[in-house]
């Protein structure tokens, strides 16, 4: 069969392909704990539901403007008024079917083929994709110093003649990590003086812990919102624990997002109009479940990070928000997918291993479900690494026998 080069170079999105695993898994009847996936167990807030369902009951669920609903648009408006300080007219805002979606077709009006986007290392798995997508290149800076923290010197030295945009994800997928706003401001003034592209993928930045408090990009710039290349994406998948509504956005000048628009328009035209309106619902709505689940996720990350500094060879930096720690397991195996597998078949824990995020020797672990999943999960994986550990393990009524080194 003939197919196309991009499509011989696109893989499957590992962390969607764990989810369907611990689907297979769960409706077979295997106690298989998820420490593999980005999605809160918390409740949708109610008023997105009451949204939804208002719309619904009208009988009028029809085609969407393939830019958004003005509902929406005017929600994210005040949204970006309220935690960016920035007051943007309908025709900068895109809302998307999803973050991924804005990020992906930001990209597409932006870069052509063979140009760079850079993006620092350890990386969302979908960045090297989307830019593959696009015909373009994805460069991923790994800090020198070997923190998760870049420097402005670290990217610097990756840019070059091609390079048309980079893109900042804070709080970082996979590690955690809240860039500063020293770094970010770096970031800015160095775009800015070179004429690229800055997509700032916020889609956590809510989500952080410490007292540490989301601070605004446009902070660190004095253009305009029309003379400016950045590009701000957000979404209600994470902070709302919506991720099923696929529902997200931009924010950017009005000749990109109208790139953007027409870009989309014929990909998937707008998103359902049913969607949106939950998203206007939760945006709207009473805000206490954004501060529940964030303290939640806090609570969660300290019993984790307890949990792995027990661990002899585990080395572990504190997440500072997201759902995510990104920990070094290399002293017990150092291929990340050989550990992974192992873990998902001798003790049904699934992880994702920390390649896929451009750092081998690592796995991304998650503590956005149960206190239960975290602490039983950890346990699980200490059994079967710890070689000091009892031979004998019972999940339920299941006994494992540990029969390796």
């Amino acid at each position: 069969m003939s197919l196309s080069q991009i499509a011989k170079t696109i893989s499957a999105s590992p962390t969607l392909k764990l989810n369907e695993k611990a689907s297979i898994l769960l409706g077979k009847g295997d106690p298989v704990i998820h420490l593999g996936g980005g999605e809160p167990k918390s409740k949708v807030p109610m008023d997105a539901i009451l949204s939804t369902a208002a719309h619904l009951n009208t009988g009028e669920v029809r085609y969407a403007p393939a830019d958004g609903i003005p509902a929406l648009k005017k929600a994210v408006i005040r949204y970006t008024e309220e935690f960016y300080g920035k007051l943007v007219a309908p025709e900068n805002v895109i809302c998307s079917g999803g973050a991924k979606q804005a990020i992906m077709v930001a990209m597409q009006a932006i870069l052509n083929p063979q140009e760079e986007i850079i993006y620092p290392s350890p990386y969302w798995v979908s960045y090297p994709e989307m830019a593959k997508l696009c015909g373009a290149i994805g460069v991923a800076v790994l800090p020198e110093d070997g923190t998760f923290y870049p420097r402005m010197y670290d990217i610097e030295q990756r840019v070059g003649s091609y390079t048309k945009a980079i893109i900042i994800n804070s709080p970082n997928n996979p590690t955690g990590a809240m860039y500063s706003e020293d770094f970010i401001a770096d970031v800015v003034d160095y775009c800015e003086r070179r004429d690229l592209y800055l997509i700032m993928d916020d889609i956590y930045h809510r989500l952080i812990f410490d007292g540490k408090k989301p601070f605004s990009v446009y902070k660190f710039t004095k253009r305009n919102i029309e003379e400016s290349k950045i590009i701000v994406v957000n979404g209600v998948s994470k902070q709302y624990a919506m991720t099923g509504f696929r529902i997200g956005w931009a924010v950017g000048n009005r000749k990109v997002i109208e790139a953007m628009a027409n870009i989309q328009g014929h990909q998937t035209s707008g998103p359902s109009v049913l969607l949106q309106k939950a998203a206007v619902g939760a945006l709207n709505g009473i805000q206490s479940s954004v501060e529940s689940l964030r303290c939640t996720l806090e609570n969660n990350r300290n019993v984790m990070i307890d949990m792995l500094n027990s661990f002899e060879g585990v080395k572990v930096t504190k997440p500072d928000g997201t759902f995510y720690c990104f920990a070094d397991f290399r002293a017990y195996e150092k291929s990340s997918h050989k550990l992974s597998n192992m873990l998902i078949d001798k003790v049904l824990v699934l992880t994702v291993p920390g390649i896929e995020f451009g750092l081998e020797g690592y796995l991304r672990l998650s503590y956005c479900g149960t206190i239960k999943d975290v602490t039983e999960g950890i346990e699980r994986m200490k059994w079967a690494l710890d070689p000091n550990s009892p031979n004998e393990l019972y999940i339920g009524d299941r006994k494992l026998v540990r029969e390796w080194a």
